[in-house]
C-alpha cells in the first residue's frame, strides 16, 4: 500500500469524499429518525389489547394483519431489491418520478420502520404485566399507561438496538448507489474510475465509514450513561440532615447531663 497515493488522493478528491459522507449521514439520520417514529407507532398499535367482541375487535385484527404484512415483507427482502422496486417500479407502474435522494431517504425509512416495529413491540411486551395492572388499578386508561409508564422504559431499553440500526443504516446506504444516490460509495466508485487506484481509494472510504460508525457508537453510549444517571447515589449528612439513632442517643445524653 502506497501512503503517498493515499495522501494525494485525499488532497485531490476530498470534496467528493466530503459530499459523499454528507449524503450518507443525511440519509442515515433522517431515515433512522423517521423509521423510529414509524416503528414506535406500529409497535404501539400491535400491542393494543384486542377486545373479545365488537367492531373494534375486527378493526384491530385487520390493522394488525396489514402491519404484519408490511413488517414481514420489508424484513424479508434485501434493501437493494427494495430500492430497485420502489425507485424504478414506481415510475413504470404509477408514473411517480422521485429524485434519487428522496427515494433513498424513503427506502431507508420504511426499511428501518419494519425492524424498529419488532424492536418496539418486543420492548413493550418485556415490561412486567404488573405495571399495566397497577396503572389500570389507579384509573389510568391504556393510552395514559403507555405514555406515562411503559414508553419511557421502552425507549430507554431499546436505545442500544436503535443505535445499532443507525450504524447499520450508515453502512447500508452504500446499496443506494444502484439508484444513483451520490452517497459515499457512489463517490468512491467515481474517484476510483478516474485515478484507477482502487485499493487506496476504497481504503480511504473504509476509514471514513469506520470513523462515522465509531463516532455514532460512542455518542450513543454517552447518551445511555446520561439517561441512566450515576451508578451510586451518596447521601451527604450536610445535604439531607437526617438524624441517625446514634445521634438521637447522644443528643438525649447531653440533654440529661444539662438537666
Amino acid at each position: 500500500m502506497d501512503f503517498g497515493i493515499i495522501i494525494r488522493t485525499i488532497s485531490k478528491y476530498w470534496p467528493m469524499f466530503l459530499r459523499g459522507s454528507a449524503v450518507t449521514l443525511l440519509i442515515s439520520i433522517v431515515g433512522t429518525t423517521i423509521g423510529f417514529i414509524i416503528g414506535l407507532l406500529i409497535g404501539i398499535i400491535r400491542t393494543i389489547p384486542v377486545p373479545e367482541k365488537g367492531i373494534k375487535k375486527y378493526v384491530l385484527k385487520i390493522i394488525n394483519s396489514v402491519l404484519s404484512v408490511y413488517v414481514e415483507v420489508f424484513r424479508g427482502t434485501p434493501m437493494i431489491v427494495q430500492a430497485m422496486v420502489i425507485y424504478y417500479g414506481s415510475k413504470q407502474a404509477f408514473d411517480i418520478d422521485m429524485t434519487p435522494l428522496f427515494a433513498g431517504i424513503f427506502i431507508v425509512s420504511i426499511n428501518t420502520g419494519a425492524y424498529m416495529a419488532e424492536i418496539v413491540r418486543g420492548g413493550i411486551v418485556s415490561i412486567d404485566k404488573g405495571q399495566f395492572e397497577a396503572a389500570y388499578a389507579i384509573g389510568m386508561s391504556h393510552t395514559q399507561t403507555m405514555l406515562n409508564v411503559v414508553l419511557p422504559q421502552v425507549i430507554r431499553n431499546i436505545l442500544p438496538a436503535t443505535g445499532n440500526e443507525f450504524v447499520i443504516n450508515i453502512k447500508d446506504t452504500s446499496v443506494l448507489n444502484v439508484i444513483a444516490v451520490t452517497e459515499l460509495y457512489f463517490q468512491t466508485k467515481s474517484i476510483a474510475g478516474i485515478n484507477y487506484k482502487y485499493f487506496e481509494t476504497f481504503f480511504i472510504t473504509s476509514a471514513i465509514y469506520f470513523v462515522m460508525t465509531f463516532t455514532v457508537t460512542r455518542l450513543l453510549r454517552f447518551i445511555e450513561r446520561k439517561i441512566d444517571g450515576p451508578e451510586n447515589y451518596i447521601l451527604y449528612a450536610n445535604q439531607m440532615q437526617v438524624e441517625t439513632p446514634e445521634d438521637a442517643l447522644r443528643r438525649q445524653q447531653k440533654k440529661n447531663i444539662n438537666l
